[in-house]
Parts: C-alpha cells; structure tokens; sequence
C-alpha cells in the first residue's frame, strides 16, 4: 500500500489502482460518486453527515486519482472493486452488508450507501437506457463543451488521457445490454431501507424504470424530483438531497 496523504489511500483492487479517503468512526457509510465524477464531489459536505458514520469516500476506477481505465468502465467491476476495499479495511459489516443483495456480481451493492442516484432499474437489459439515452451517450462525448472538460480536468489528475478513457466509456454504454441488468428478482433480495432518488424528466433512464425497482424493493422509498433531469440533486437541490439522506440514514 502506498500512502498519499491523510486521510487518502492508494490500493490495488482486482488489477486496478484505486484510490479513496476514511473519514470519522461509527457506521460504515460508502459515499459513491457518479460517472465522470470523482471523490472531491463530496468534499464540501462531509460535515453534514455527522459523527455516526465512518465515511469511506472511493474513486471509482478509472476516477479522480484512481487508475486510468485500460478497458470500458462496468458497474459490475466497480462493485468487485467495493467488495475488495471493504474487505482490505477489516469491516466486516460493510461486508455483510454487501453480501445481502445482488448487483449483478454476486457480491455487490450495500446495505448504507449513498450517492446521487440516477434512476437505474428494472426493466429488460435492453430497455434499461432509454432509445434517446442510447444517442446521447452514443455523442457525448464528441459534443462536450470545453467549459465541461475544464470541470473534468479539476476532477482528474491524469489529464486529458484519463478524460478520453472516461469518454470512451460513454460510447460503449450506448451498446451495452448487459451490464445493469436489474429485474424485480435481484432487486427483491434488498433487504435494506433504501432510498430512490429520480429526475421527473431524465432524458437517460424513464421514470418508470425507479417506479419499478421501487415495487420490487420492499422497504423503499422514492423520490421524483419535479421537474428535475439526469443527476436531479446536483446544483440547487443539493442542500435537500443532503438534508433528505442523513435523516433517511438515521432513522
């Protein structure tokens, strides 16, 4: 293992560097960033979760200061890659919490887990990206605007290599049928609390598709965000988000 600085930590997880940052003690919560994001997102509202939780704050593979991808990014790796760090940290709630329900891999998704959720659901591996999806992500990354790589760049230390490695991945979820497969039988094996969080008007995943997991996770709650896109609680409504999943979480 090498050591950057405190609280941040570099491991190599199933081939792949991966870098993450522990904060406070208590309940193990994984604080998870979207896509093209990386851990920093969070690093102005670490305060707000309080002295209950032990914060594990990760980027993702290919993210931030973790490794650049090799090879397209897949949600089910990236759950691999959890698995691994909660077992090189000794937590061995996090990883019951990780063995109760099934995210493709068998051993993936967890039981307190946090993060700006964005409508992933239920449906058939093809209808999970909508068709209109499938096209933005197919030209996405040949239409980003430089102000968006500007915000890239301030997330990812590697530069413009580990950018186009990001991107690259965007293309190949427009293909992608088989790797957020999620129907009501998997999504029956939660038997956590569990928050949805969804944009009323996502262009990427239709609504419906919450509505559906929803149904099948028996003690869910949803939120539809009026109004709201893909990412309905980054900008204005983060405050609420952040208000809204403490008090989820410590209830």
């Amino acid at each position: 293992m090498t050591t950057i600085k405190p609280p941040g930590r570099i491991e190599t997880f199933n081939g792949v560097r991966l870098c993450f940052e522990l904060h406070g003690t208590g309940e193990p919560l994984l604080l998870l960033h979207g896509f093209s994001g990386s851990s920093q997102d969070w690093k102005t509202s670490l305060s707000q979760w309080g002295d209950k939780f032990q914060l594990i704050v990760p980027d993702l593979r290919g993210h931030g200061r973790s490794g650049i991808l090799t090879k397209p990014f897949r949600h089910e790796d990236a759950a691999a890659d959890m698995l691994a760090a909660s077992r090189s940290l000794g937590n061995r709630r996090l990883q019951r919490s990780w063995h109760q329900c099934r995210w493709q891999h068998p051993a993936a998704h967890g039981h307190k887990t946090a993060g700006p959720h964005h409508g992933h659901g239920a449906r058939q591996r093809d209808a999970l990206l909508s068709r209109p999806g499938r096209v933005i992500m197919s030209q996405y990354a040949e239409s980003l605007p430089e102000e968006q790589w500007q915000l890239l760049r301030q997330r990812h230390p590697g530069g413009d290599a580990q950018i186009k490695a990001i991107l690259a991945s965007t293309t190949a979820f427009a293909t992608s049928c088989d790797d957020m497969n999620f129907t009501p039988p998997y999504l029956a094996t939660i038997q956590a609390r569990t928050l949805i969080v969804q944009g009323e008007r996502d262009p990427l995943y239709p609504v419906e598709i919450s509505v559906e997991m929803a149904k099948a996770i028996r003690h869910s709650s949803l939120w539809i965000v009026p109004n709201a896109g893909h990412g309905p609680v980054i900008g204005d409504r983060w405050p609420e988000f952040l208000k809204t999943s403490v008090a989820f979480l410590r209830e």
